[in-house]
């Protein structure tokens, strides 16, 4: 099975007060760990979209290793619109067969790679794949690369969510439990890099 992920960047971290993804979790960028995870889970190919302006993590990309060829910066134009903005720009990029896109947003640097490659390599090739952790579903969000799909991330209106865009393409979901409290871990403050 062919895996790509898309890794939302373009974010302006407001609340986090600086620049979180180059913030040093266990002794790694935090986006470097993020990266790391999916490409140890197997994922073969890697869109880290990020903002026009962004220029300090574009420079900080080929410093910190991410010069990997498996990983291609992408730009959105205007992350103002949000999100899926960004799922919009990473789809786009996407080239080749792939049967599955990994959605993993970057500020998740403790989910395990061995998630990654659960939510990659599930059999159920047609469903969206919601890991899940206490009952509780986390990222990454496991999609097939349907024409459906894409159609509907294409024609996505202004403020609409990942969660309308698959709706609207008409795909099941599947749980999938996962022992990997990580995948509720985003880092929206700093104090989220402390707890448990």
């Amino acid at each position: 099975m062919t895996v790509a992920a898309i890794v939302p960047a373009a974010g302006r971290a407001e609340r986090f007060g600086s620049d979180k993804l180059m913030i040093q979790v266990q002794g790694q960028p935090l986006i470097f760990r993020t990266l790391r995870s999916l490409l140890e889970g197997g994922v073969q190919t890697v869109m880290l979209v990020t903002a026009i302006d962004n220029a300090p993590l574009v420079r900080a990309a080929s410093v910190l290793g991410f010069s990997d060829n498996r990983i291609r910066i992408v730009v959105n134009p205007d992350p103002s619109r949000g999100m899926l903005s960004s799922l919009q720009a990473g789809l786009a990029a996407v080239a080749g067969d792939v049967d599955r896109i990994l959605i993993l947003p970057a500020d998740m640097p403790f989910v395990r790679p061995t998630t990654v490659a659960a939510v990659a390599s599930h059999p159920e090739s047609a469903a969206v794949i919601l890991p899940t952790h206490g009952g509780r579903h986390g990222h990454p969000i496991g999609v097939p690369a349907t024409p459906a799909l894409r159609d509907a991330m294409r024609d996505a209106e202004t403020g609409a969510t990942l969660k309308d865009v698959l709706a609207r393409a008409g795909l099941d979901h599947l749980e999938l439990d996962v022992d990997d409290p990580g995948v509720l871990r985003d880092v929206d403050e700093p104090g989220d890099l402390e707890r448990g």
